[in-house]
């Protein structure tokens, strides 16, 4: 049985700031690092928005981790440190969205302090913005972000964008995996992912989106390919995926001549990939079941993308299958 192939390049490494150049030090990497955010040390954070190049926004706010995610179709494009409300100005909990944007904008409450990159939750005052991030909660109800990642931000949204936030900022974090996936729509419904049955091979449901960009994400270590569009998951099946590396890598769809044909996108670490065309011989050592392969084919469009990564899509363990009708992408 052939193996999904995972493509043979190293695994990227983050550039980590000091303490004292955290703030505004840009730093990025690929979704590896981001699996475990709670490891983010106070101004650290990572970027690597070519993961998902288009689609809808979605901000998540962790208030108890003091942690931040960026999600765009429906699958993490970027985390960081933030620093909220501290006892007395906590930061409210909900559904927000963004009110308004303002890149110069100055406080007209705490003596005209500078809140760049500001981007209003709520008209009497809260919003995300750069500011200080000492490792704990200290500002008076905004959500303080590094200074670049705040001016990345900043760029990638419109008005209208949702952001959610949860949790309690005087409770003691506790650690996870955190999950490639979006936990909420772009609208801030919560989002159940669930996982195939058991025996079940794959599922397909074009039908819940029915326009918009695809991003096609193999997951290695669940041995799953996760299909969403549009931010909405509309496939997930079993695959056979023998990692090579640990490192993640995206590849965008192109098509030449009536043909289609996959180029890798440079991630950051990865920037000598950028252009690159994806072999024949490498998509032949992808293997998952036949029907959901000719089902997805039907639904590629120039522009979707391929993420292979080491980010769980799931959670807990998986059923190893054996795939009785399986095809390798390349035939």
């Amino acid at each position: 049985m052939r193996k999904l192939f995972a493509p043979i390049v190293a695994a990227c490494l983050l550039s980590i700031p000091t303490a004292s150049s955290a703030q505004g030090f840009k730093s990025s990497s690929p979704p590896e690092f981001a699996r475990k955010i709670d490891a983010l040390k106070p101004g650290e954070w990572v970027w690597a928005p070519q993961v998902a190049p288009s689609g809808p926004v979605m901000v998540y706010v962790d208030l108890t981790k003091q942690i931040g995610v960026v999600y765009r179709n429906g699958v993490r494009i970027a985390a960081t440190t933030v620093s909220t409300g501290k006892a007395g100005h906590s930061t409210p909990t909900g559904v927000f969205t963004i009110l308004q944007k303002d890149a110069d904008h100055r406080s007209s409450t705490y003596n005209n302090a500078p809140m760049p990159y500001q981007q209003r939750l709520t008209w009497d005052g809260v919003a995300l913005h750069a500011g200080g991030l000492p490792g704990y909660p200290e500002s008076h109800g905004c959500v303080h972000l590094p200074y670049e990642f705040a001016r990345e931000l900043f760029e990638i949204t419109k008005l209208g964008v949702t952001v959610v936030v949860e949790g309690d900022a005087q409770r003691k974090p506790e650690t996870s995996e955190n999950s490639l996936l979006s936990p909420f729509d772009d609208e801030g419904n919560k989002v159940e992912h669930t996982r195939l049955e058991s025996g079940e091979e794959f599922r397909w449901q074009p039908e819940l989106a029915t326009e918009g960009p695809m991003t096609i994400i193999v997951a290695k270590l669940d041995q799953r390919i996760v299909v969403l569009r549009a931010g909405v998951e509309i496939g997930r099946s079993v695959a056979a995926i023998d990692p090579i590396d640990d490192g993640s890598h995206v590849m965008t769809l192109s098509q030449e001549g009536g043909q289609n044909r996959w180029y890798y996108v440079g991630l950051p670490g990865h920037e000598e990939e950028e252009g690159r065309l994806l072999e024949d011989s490498i998509m032949k050592r992808v293997q998952m079941p036949r029907q959901f392969l000719e089902l997805l084919r039907t639904e590629l469009k120039p522009g979707d993308t391929i993420l292979t990564t080491n980010s769980r899509v799931t959670e807990g363990p998986l059923e190893r299958l054996t795939i009785m009708d399986a095809v390798a992408p390349g035939k």
